[in-house]
């Protein structure tokens, strides 16, 4: 039977978009597939805003005109035809979905307290337990409590079961006194809250412009979809408008003040100053030509624009304008963040009583990796900040909110090309590679590490200017927990300052490198695909405790597989014996281990070959790490079971260090770094 969630609010504007979305991102981790269903639409020309939102997320596979049931107007013509609609399309979209997310009504239309009984009345029909959506903005949490228990009464007396309550738009920071009100008061529900922030709140720059009936007279043309987080009226001198300059900010200024013009632009193009959406100038007055030609002929890309209404009436449009949820994957991103970590999903699935699939799919994956890295967020620095892609996998991060990033390279020209790139490094710590401070600590120390090579104080500085060892110093010394780099500098330039001075595990003699494989239904993990041509025994047995322990770290039962080409004792030969003898030290070293070898893969990976090789045998057929005996078999099969099979290939995952520091392909894409990141952060919790 399909599970489901019915998302409901009693009134407009809550966010309980959001608490969908957050929903949404907890299902795609534990089941295999799920569905979204609206039940009332305004209907028009447009589509649903928030419905295109959710349809349109990677995890859903549904088209928009099998998401929703009916209009207002079919509610208005007849409400109980209009019921057996929705009952009709829902079960007909829900028959292809494990789980469903169902998300009730905006209270857009003129159905007044009819609209919340009518969403009761589908939910229960639908047989779909409640996650109920409250606002707390201007509200005490008192207040909150009451609207809270009055709406779970009404819902209630219409058989409608609420299994969460989620106070929404909490004042930042101080949200518990909303969540033990209404625990309090509902002590049988889930309770979780969802702080507000300026981003999900905020309009587009487009919205802004057609409120004031704006017309464009200079700057990037294409950055119209960008949110505004903040206005500011620019009524004052110069230097008073710079230091009241926030980030994404929309200034607005009086047409004739022209001397506000050159300033504002001069400090974007500085970067000492936070990056604005627009300049708004107001009453009408067409910018002096001289102006002009200086704005012309300046490379300056913050779009300015001209009303005819006046500053004030201006002002009052502007700040009165509220954004919704949208396909803005800044928002969308965002609120998947802020539910996570504020909302315990775990309570509200076991409420939802929805049993975790056997299977593990690659998306399944990614969203477990994001999950698991923002659990306990690492700080991680990426020393190639001139990659666009590092910028814009950066973003990413920082929104998804998996790990906390620190870029080096100079803050003016790192924020300045983010900038034109479109991208929010909001949250980012960027650090010169000149700061003296650093220099002189980071060249002592490794000085001092490398003394008995010779090592002299200016050879160590001449050492820290090179990204990869300024910051592999940094998480050698706790100034960061992992790095991530290679879309630049080679893997040998990456991994040689791990080697010098981070060294490997106590125990382990050798760094390898592994990849999570992400089949169709599960997740194996492939070693060593990318350092060792022709291991030792010893050192096959160090990767295969090393693999073991990434296995575990990313939530996979170890059952390790050595591979060879021949099973048990049925060879013989010097690379057959390497890999029998690697075995035994693993079994040695690691006895808790379930451990085979030699092993063929066929025998390792199908149950019906595994079951007449080795009968019995707790890994044959059902190994979750293979380990090859060498780079060439290793590297090749990985790529060939990703070539041909359509496998996720997420790597290489570099083991057996200190501390972890990974290495990108120099052809990584934006999506192969952000998961780099995210394996970064989790192999440091582990640390």
């Amino acid at each position: 039977m399909t599970r489901s969630i019915y998302v409901l609010a009693p009134e407009g504007l809550t966010g309980k978009s959001v608490v969908a979305l957050g929903i949404l991102d907890a299902l795609t981790r534990e089941v295999e597939s799920v569905g979204v269903f609206r039940p009332l639409i305004t209907g028009g020309d447009q589509p649903d805003q928030i419905l295109s939102t959710l349809v349109h997320q990677p995890v859903v596979h549904e088209d928009y005109d099998e998401a929703f049931g009916v209009t207002y107007e079919d509610v208005r013509a007849d409400a109980d035809a209009a019921l057996a609609t929705i009952l009709q399309r829902y079960n007909e979209v829900a028959a292809h979905y494990d789980t469903m997310v169902i998300l009730g009504s905006d209270y857009t239309d003129n159905l007044g307290a009819q609209e919340l009984q009518f969403n009761a009345r589908v939910a229960a029909n639908l047989n779909a337990p409640i996650a109920l959506a409250v606002s707390a903005k201007n509200r005490t949490p008192d207040e909150v409590t009451q609207l809270a228990r009055s709406t779970v009464d009404l819902l209630d007396k219409h058989h409608a079961q609420v299994i969460a309550v989620i106070p929404t738009r909490t004042p930042e920071g101080d949200q518990t006194p909303y969540a033990d009100a209404v625990r309090a008061a509902l002590p049988d529900v889930v309770v979780g809250t969802l702080p507000a922030h300026p981003v999900l709140a905020a309009p587009t720059l487009g919205a802004q412009v057609k409120a004031i009936n704006g017309r464009q007279v200079a700057g990037r043309t294409d950055v119209m979809t960008h949110e505004s987080q903040s206005v500011l009226v620019a009524a004052m001198t110069l230097p008073n408008v710079l230091a009241r300059l926030e980030p994404e900010s929309t200034v607005i200024s009086p047409g004739d003040r022209t001397e506000i013009i050159p300033g504002i632009i001069l400090a974007q193009r500085s970067g000492a100053f936070p990056p604005l959406t627009a300049l708004v100038l107001t009453g009408g007055y067409e910018i002096p030509e001289t102006m002009a030609q200086l704005i012309a002929n300046i490379r300056q890309d913050l779009p300015i624009f001209v009303t005819d209404l006046g500053t004030y009436t201006t002002a009052e449009k502007l700040f009165g304008l509220e954004g919704t949820m949208t396909s803005s994957e800044r928002k969308t991103e965002l609120g998947r963040r802020l539910f996570s970590e504020n909302v315990d999903a775990d309570a509200l699935l076991a409420a939802m009583r929805v049993d975790r699939a056997g299977i593990r799919t690659p998306l399944m994956f990614e969203y477990q990796l994001s999950e698991m890295a923002r659990h306990d967020k690492r700080r991680i620095v990426l020393p190639e900040s001139a990659d666009d892609r590092i910028l814009e996998a950066a973003a990413t991060v920082l929104r998804r909110g998996t790990a906390e990033i620190i870029l080096l390279g100079d803050a003016t020209e790192v924020k300045n090309r983010a900038l034109n790139l479109g991208l929010s490094l909001e949250g980012a710590e960027i650090v010169s590679m000149s700061d003296p401070d650093l220099v002189d600590r980071f060249s002592a120390e490794y000085a001092r590490l490398r003394a008995k090579k010779g090592i002299t104080l200016e050879q160590a500085r001449d050492k820290m200017t090179d990204p990869s060892y300024f910051g592999t110093m940094m998480v050698h010394l706790g100034l960061a927990d992992g790095m991530v780099s290679g879309a630049v500098n080679t893997t040998a330039n990456t991994i040689r300052p791990s080697l010098e001075f981070i060294k490997t595990k106590p125990g382990v003699s050798v760094v390898s490198g592994s990849f999570l494989m992400c089949m169709a239904d599960r997740v194996d993990v492939y070693a060593d695909c990318a350092v060792n041509p022709d291991p030792t025994a010893e050192q096959l047995a160090d990767i295969a405790i090393s693999s073991a322990a990434t296995a575990r770290a990313f939530g996979i039962e170890p059952r390790v597989a050595m591979l060879s080409y021949s099973t048990g004792t049925s060879g013989q030969g010097a690379d057959v014996d390497k890999v029998r003898e690697a075995t035994e030290i693993v079994k040695q070293r690691a006895p808790e281990l379930k451990v085979e070898g030699p092993i063929q893969f066929d025998a390792a990976v199908d149950p019906t070959v595994g079951s007449k090789k080795m009968p019995g045998s707790e890994v044959a057929g059902q190994a979750t790490v293979f380990i090859f005996p060498d780079l060439n078999t290793g590297n090749n099969t990985y790529k060939a079971v990703q070539r041909s099979a359509g496998a996720l290939a997420v790597g290489p995952v570099l083991q057996g260090l200190n501390k972890p520091v990974n290495d990108l392909s120099r052809g990584a894409l934006v999506d192969d770094i952000v998961n780099t990141i995210a394996i970064t952060a989790i192999q440091a919790q582990h640390s």
